[in-house]
């Protein structure tokens, strides 16, 4: 008799590079539009989280540094967990894929596209909902702070040097895969999300680089300079903030430390720790 028992046993780490492997094969043979619509639905839910960090980090300056660190950690949570429950695509997340590639099920080429697919509807879809925002004024929110702490944030991330971008963008994203790494091993909801809350309290906390959580923070920043120029002059100086600086002093350096940190330091690893053919 056959036994139809279902396990809710969490898998191995060893059990989870596999699974890890067969994920980035589904990834991989998805259609352009159903890749690109979940790209656009990745972008916008961690779009959500920096909309609720920043609403929540807008404290006082007597609030303590670490404890409204933490706090907008904790929240911002609530992105990846969306994107892993409800279903999206994230480019960071995909970063994993890599260790398909080195077990040979899927081709390079194939990776690419996907992150490049991924990427692009990331953007959109973090954009969209940095316009929205802007529509909706909530930034003038709580006498102004939300947009005041939406334009220091921006502008803070836009001026960062090379190295210190790449390098918290590695950071960032080694938690990042983690977080999705460990989501692999449950098997119920509740497990994937407390798998989620620790290593993106984190990467947040810490001040750490994420792409695609700054193609909101930063657009959202020149939306407002853009569309509200007397708001964004009454709320300070922020001269980094310009779309040169979003893409060349953030955007490229974070997402080449987000690569290294996702796709080397954690897919390259465990392939290497778990799946290599060993003598």
């Amino acid at each position: 008799m056959a036994d139809n028992t279902i396990s809710i046993d969490d898998l191995t780490p060893a059990e989870v590079a596999t699974k890890a492997v067969g994920v980035g094969v589904k990834k991989a043979g998805l259609d352009f539009w159903t890749m690109f619509v979940l790209a656009l639905f990745g972008g916008a839910f961690i779009a959500i989280g920096a909309v609720l960090a920043t609403t929540v980090g807008s404290n006082g300056a007597e609030f303590p540094y670490g404890l409204n660190a933490l706090l907008k950690g904790l929240i911002f949570t609530v992105g990846l967990i969306l994107v892993i429950v409800a279903g999206a695509e994230l480019f960071t997340g995909n970063n994993l894929m890599l260790i398909a590639v080195l077990n040979k099920k899927i081709t390079l080429g194939k990776m690419l596209r996907n992150w490049g697919v991924v990427y692009i509807g990331n953007l959109i879809g973090s954009v969209i909902v940095a316009l929205i925002m802007v529509m909706s004024k909530q930034y003038t929110f709580a006498g102004g702070a939300i947009g005041k702490t939406a334009l220091t944030i921006a502008n803070t991330k836009s001026g960062l040097e090379f190295w210190s971008a790449l390098g918290l963008g590695i950071m960032c994203n080694i938690l990042v895969c983690l977080a999705v790494w460990m989501t692999f091993s449950a098997r119920t909801t509740a497990g994937k999300i407390l798998a989620i809350i620790p290593p993106i309290s984190a990467f947040v906390a810490a001040g750490f680089e994420h792409s695609v959580a700054n193609m909101y923070f930063i657009p959202v920043g020149l939306f407002i300079k853009a569309f509200n120029p007397e708001f964004s002059a009454q709320a300070g100086e922020f001269a980094n903030l310009s779309w040169a600086n979003f893409f060349v002093k953030n955007l490229l350096p974070v997402t080449i430390g987000n690569i290294i940190g996702g796709a080397i330091f954690i897919g390259a690893a465990y392939w290497f720790i778990y799946l290599r053919k060993q003598k």
